[in-house]
């Protein structure tokens, strides 16, 4: 006859029993402590993100209050001058805009725009050293753009365009040799404009006109190095470069 006998550990598995216990007890210890400490890192990241977005909307908000300013001044300057060619503004015929035409309506005494080339004549650097308010429209005499505060009751203008090399290829070619002061008309085939692209308010294959005055650039505003890498770190965005 065979006799269950109560099986009893030894020591030595107690051992590794108690062992075994305190090492899951502290790896237990050790995952609830790491979730912790990584939820706490997490929530003092997201703490810091929001600090540094705060201080740089307070510190943008006071740049745009100076640039408000200094357009206001400027609109001053050149409102009335520039109100004048809203009456330039009719309707053309699309299918007959097939080139680059431009036509001065007033001369300019400024500096002249001109852009770098190479022996060949090509172009290898755009001259962007003006600002420039300027009305844009379709053929049906829809206006896309401009920079009045309000194109049909305008009271103001709005900031002058800085020149940069990223304007449409019509553009850029039909400023050269605008003085600072000048105002010039420019009818753009739509080739040299947005193509076969639509362009928010502007359909595929649209010609377009412009008018174009020319002014001195306005002082750049002083960018603080602490706004400046603000926007980098939190946005990529240097406003340093994009005055």
């Amino acid at each position: 006859m065979i006799v269950n006998e109560e099986r009893k550990t030894t020591p030595k598995q107690r051992i590794i029993i108690a062992l075994i216990a305190i090492f899951m007890l502290g790896s237990t210890f050790a995952l609830y402590a790491g979730i912790v400490l990584s939820y706490n890192n997490q929530e003092k990241q997201a703490n810091l993100a929001n600090e540094k977005a705060a201080r740089f909307s307070e510190l943008y908000q006071e740049y745009q209050d100076r640039a408000d300013s200094q357009a206001i001044i400027l609109s001053a300057k050149y409102f009335e001058t520039f109100k004048q060619y809203k009456s330039e503004v009719k309707a053309f015929n699309a299918a007959g805009v097939n080139t680059l035409v431009t036509r001065d309506l007033v001369k300019g005494s400024g500096r002249k725009i001109s852009s770098t080339t190479d022996d060949d004549g090509n172009v290898v650097e755009y001259d962007t050293d003006y600002a420039a308010y300027y009305i844009g429209w379709l053929s049906d005499e829809t206006v896309f753009d401009s920079s009045f505060d309000n194109f049909s009751s305008p009271s103001s203008l709005l900031k002058p365009l800085n020149g940069t090399s990223q304007m449409i290829q019509g553009w850029l070619e039909g400023i050269e040799g605008m003085h600072i002061g000048g105002v010039r008309m420019i009818e753009i085939p739509s080739v040299l404009g947005y193509g076969s692209t639509d362009r928010g308010t502007i359909p595929a294959d649209s010609p377009l006109k412009f008018i174009v005055m020319l002014v001195e650039k306005p002082e750049a505003l002083e960018v603080s190095d602490e706004l400046e890498n603000l926007g980098i770190e939190l946005y990529g965005y240097s406003i340093r470069s994009n005055q």
